[in-house]
């Protein structure tokens, strides 16, 4: 069995009872970095083989590990600080082992970037989780682009020394909107601070960044577009003879462009009769 295992990242108390109870029994605990992770067991008596699996050796050792796991072995997978896969090493491996029809067992715990989207306040029934944009300007626009027109917040990691570029980069493509910037979440110079993207770039002109940091920004502001009944009455026609029936036609219209279902409906009635 594999166990992937969140660890802190920050405070050690947020290490959960069953990762203890998985990191003290398996055969091999996986690693970043296992100087780091040492002193994570260290404090927590832990004394299990440990080796490394970082970004840069994860396919080469990928094929010992299945074998490893083939055997009967249990080996537990972790990372510096929150859940191997997500921004972390992990993720190739965890794909093989599904891939293999072996067993995997993944595990609740820490995890910076809810923390930091529930501390911006910017709260949403739905989200999205960028991670670390790219580090060049150029790439990092492009993506920045793509997510642009995005009605709901979005949660970026991001290093102290890449924090002014990136924050002038969403200031640039997505326009001023609130954010909100999260660094060393549960250590002790947990700090939050919130504002417009502009008051954000400001501040850290003038502050130099220290530590890791979560960045929520919100999602684009809806426009609503102005439409009349020979616009509704055209995009009606497309999606009929696109092969939409009528019903279906009605419903997309109305989510599209905010309209009651039977104002559209009554337009749609003026269409020729389906076949």
């Amino acid at each position: 069995m594999l166990y992937v295992c969140p660890t802190p990242i920050g405070n050690l108390e947020d290490i959960t009872l069953r990762v203890l109870r998985v990191l003290k029994t398996v055969d091999l605990i996986l690693a970043e970095d296992t100087r780091r992770t040492g002193q994570l067991l260290h404090h927590f008596q832990i004394s299990q083989p440990v080796e490394s699996l970082h970004e840069y050796n994860e396919k080469e050792k990928t094929a010992g590990i299945l074998e490893k796991l083939q055997q009967g072995q249990n080996i537990a997978l972790v990372s510096d600080a929150g859940t191997p896969g997500i921004s972390d090493p992990g993720g190739f491996l965890i794909r093989a082992v599904i891939e293999a029809g072996l067993p995997l067992e993944v595990l609740p715990g820490a995890n910076a970037a809810l923390l930091g989207f529930l501390q911006s306040g910017l709260l949403s029934h739905h989200f999205v989780f960028f991670g670390f944009l790219p580090s060049r300007r150029g790439e990092r626009r492009k993506e920045l682009e793509k997510l642009k027109g995005l009605p709901f917040p979005i949660i970026f990691y991001e290093a102290p020394h890449r924090l002014p570029d990136m924050l002038s980069d969403l200031l640039a493509i997505l326009g001023d909107r609130q954010a909100s910037i999260s660094r060393e979440l549960t250590k002790k110079f947990e700090e939050t601070r919130r504002g417009m993207l502009s008051e954000l770039l400001d501040y850290f002109a003038e502050n130099k960044p220290r530590g890791e940091f979560v960045v929520t920004v919100a999602g684009a502001e809806h426009v609503e577009r102005e439409i009349d009944e020979d616009d509704i009455l055209r995009v009606l026609q497309n999606l009929t003879a696109a092969g939409l029936s009528r019903k279906s036609a009605v419903a997309q219209v109305s989510e599209e462009y905010r309209l009651p279902k039977n104002v559209v409906y009554r337009l749609a009635l003026k269409l020729k009769p389906e076949d």
